[in-house]
């Protein structure tokens, strides 16, 4: 699978700041090319097996642990294969397969670049980047997250993590805090 990354104001329509009329004529089939590609996801909901669940809630248990680091992928591996191979033989408990669209906003001034690394990204620094919207200090993202409690932060420049100023925060286990949004 190819993966595309569109223009910072595509990326606003994406996120419903703009509509397809507010952007500059350039960028319109760009723009029409990201909405039919946003309209062709399959959004049907997705049944989990419930040793997904367990494996990646032990994951993140010793997610804090640097000699297991390479430990999350393999597993998170294994559970993708479990979910391509097969449906359990007994429904899992309690899986939801709910999500709730959350937006993460900050404010930055002098940011360069803005990302949220956290648990529902296995703490990537690379993989959710925010988009400006408005003023040039200010930064979003749009994202669709399962229920319950995850933690997260902010990553500025690439090298500054920075906690939610909006969201409560726990202590990481290294000295800094991480932001906590509970669905």
């Amino acid at each position: 699978m190819t993966q595309h990354e569109f223009h910072p104001r595509v990326k606003q329509l994406l996120d419903g700041e703009l509509t397809l009329a507010d952007l500059p004529a350039e960028l319109r089939a760009e723009g029409e090319e990201a909405l039919r590609l946003l309209a062709a996801v399959d959004r049907s909901s997705v049944s989990v097996p419930a040793v997904t669940w367990r494996v990646m809630a032990a994951i993140e248990r010793r997610r804090r642990r640097p000699a297991l680091w390479w430990l999350a992928p393999a597993v998170a591996a294994a559970a993708a294969v479990v979910l391509l191979l097969g449906k359990p033989s007994t429904p899992p408990a309690t899986v939801s397969a709910t999500v709730v669209t959350v937006r993460f906003v900050l404010v930055a001034p002098g940011a360069r670049q803005v990302s949220v690394a956290g648990t529902f990204n296995r703490w990537d620094p690379s993989a959710t980047p925010l988009v400006r919207s408005g003023t040039a200090d200010t930064w979003v993202a749009t994202l669709a997250l399962p229920p319950g409690e995850h933690q997260y932060a902010f990553v500025v420049d690439g090298a500054r993590w920075v906690p939610d100023p909006a969201a409560p925060a726990v202590d990481d286990g290294f000295g800094r805090r991480n932001s906590v949004l509970t669905l």
